[in-house]
């Protein structure tokens, strides 16, 4: 489904005792929503169910962040990160995110399941600099190494850093 939604300005602001949680298939289509996410998002309930994930993608996003968070998931390990997600009208909201695959008893995994809470003070003004390189990046090379020059500035603030990508989400 695809979107000719505008981003706006309109920032919308989780409560600290906010959880937003949803549940794909193993393909990243919506299988579950709660209430909060239902409210976030800005679409109805139906809209989502079936949908791909993605429909909340903000473009600020650098598409390497998410080769990372599905690279990460698909082989069995849990993903944590901060997502700027945009909703049905335009505006956005940062989360911090947790995403789990979900394994049948012999171990495949069936689905993700995604827990998003309000991001830590601070973190969203220190995180969001290093997606707008890794995007400026991705817009420089073109559509086809657009992931690579992307994650390699993501590798390049990570080495300097001395930390991995969970390590310097942690410390935001």
């Amino acid at each position: 489904m695809k979107r000719a939604i505008q981003p706006t300005r309109v920032e919308r602001r989780m409560r600290e005792d906010d959880f937003i949680v949803s549940k794909t298939n193993p393909k990243g289509i919506i299988t579950y929503g709660n209430p909060i996410f239902i409210e976030f998002s800005g679409y109805a309930e139906e809209e989502l169910l079936g949908s791909q994930h993605n429909i909340i993608r903000h473009p600020d996003m650098p598409r390497a962040a998410f080769k990372l968070a599905w690279d990460t998931i698909q082989s069995g390990k849990e993903f944590f990160g901060y997502i700027k997600n945009m909703s049905k009208d335009g505006g956005f909201y940062w989360v911090f995110t947790h995403i789990t695959p979900d394994f049948d008893t012999a171990g495949q995994i069936v689905g993700y399941t995604s827990v998003r809470r309000c991001p830590k003070g601070g973190a969203i003004a220190k995180i969001e600099p290093v997606y707008q390189a890794m995007l400026a990046a991705e817009h420089a090379a073109g559509a086809r190494s657009a992931i690579e020059a992307g994650t390699a500035v993501l590798v390049d603030v990570l080495k300097k850093s001395e930390m991995s990508y969970e390590q310097l989400v942690f410390a935001l």
